[in-house]
Formats: structure tokens, sequence, C-alpha cells
């Protein structure tokens, strides 16, 4: 099973993605999980993206999509991956078909999760004081909000893109965590 996971920052596409990995035994590719991993080990990508990632800002395409083509080809993505937090533009969302048209892999579904706009910053202002090791960079509120006005502005055009293949499934995030599984559950084996 190849999956997308869309939807703002907070709508639980992580809490999901590894639900999700662990029932279909597909690993979750987070970006942002690379991206910080890169920054950690101090490589060039990582440097590039430390700053850019800080200010809440999208961290070049051609950096991501490089990530994602050369990760997509593990072994362990053999039966299926879930890409979480990409693609973040319409601009990767056209190279990811062109990966994957590319690498002849076919998408199975783009899970969007729907959310209150409204709950989503205090939503990540709580993440925040619950991660283990403190909070991220990018969570501050004024980060925050800037990553939402990027999501309208860049993200959300995605969705359609995806809708108009056939492959979009919207579903409503705002619901308790296992019902958001659950949803999902039942939309992908309806595929």
């Amino acid at each position: 099973m190849k999956l997308i996971f869309l939807g703002p920052p907070g709508a639980g596409k992580g809490t999901q993605a590894s639900r999700i990995e662990a029932a279909y035994e597909i690993p979750q590719l987070s970006t942002g999980d690379m991206l910080r991993t890169a920054v950690a080990a101090g490589t060039d990508i990582g440097k590039q993206a430390k700053d850019i990632m800080a200010r809440g800002d999208l961290v070049p395409d051609e950096v991501v999509v490089s990530i994602i083509s050369e990760r997509i080809q593990a072994a362990d993505c053999a039966n299926g991956f879930i890409l979480d937090g990409f693609p973040r533009n319409l601009s990767q969302a056209r190279e990811l078909d062109s990966v994957l048209v590319e690498k002849s892999i076919d998408l199975d579904a783009v899970i969007e999760l729907a959310v209150d706009p409204e709950i989503l910053i205090a939503r990540i202002l709580k993440r925040a004081q619950e991660t283990a090791g403190g909070p991220r960079d990018d969570d501050t509120e004024e980060a925050l909000e800037h990553r939402l006005r990027v999501y309208e502005e860049q993200t959300a055009p995605v969705a359609d893109f995806y809708a108009e293949k056939g492959i979009l499934r919207t579903l409503d995030g705002m619901q308790e965590i296992d019902d958001v599984t659950r949803q999902i559950r039942s939309a992908l084996d309806s595929i």
C-alpha cells in the first residue's frame, strides 16, 4: 500500500501514519523527521535546512524530492510506504508523480485529515509541551501561525491535485484518535 497523508500541522498525520504503519507493516516516511535527522547529523542537507525549518518555511523542493526518491527505493518500502508531510506544494506533487512514474510506482490513496484550524495551534503547543527532549525549534506560536498560512497557501491545493486523480480520501480529523484510525482503515479497505 503506497499512501500519502495530508493535513495541516497538528492534524494528526504522524500519529495516524504510525498506526497505519503498524497495521499494514509499511514504513512511515516523514520528510520532517528525515530532515531533522539530517540537521542533527550536520549533513549538507541538514545545514541547508536548519535555518529554513526554524522559521517554519518549507525546505526547497529539490532537497525534499531527492530525499524521498532515494528513500522509497529502500528494501523496507518494497510492500509500500506512507509519505507523511510530503508533498507540501503542487511542484512537489508533480515532481513526486514524475519520480513514481519513473520507478513504476502507483499511489493507492491520499488521506487528507480535515481539522478545525482554530484548534490546531493549541494542539501543536500541547504536543510541544509533551515532547521528550523539549519542543522543536518550529513549535513557537509565531512559527505555527506562519506554518498554517504556508499550509493554506501552498499545501491545501495539493488535495485538489489528488482529487482530480481520484485517489483523495478526505476524513474528519477532529474525532478521537481511535475513530480517525477506524475511518482511515475503512477507507483503505475499500481500495
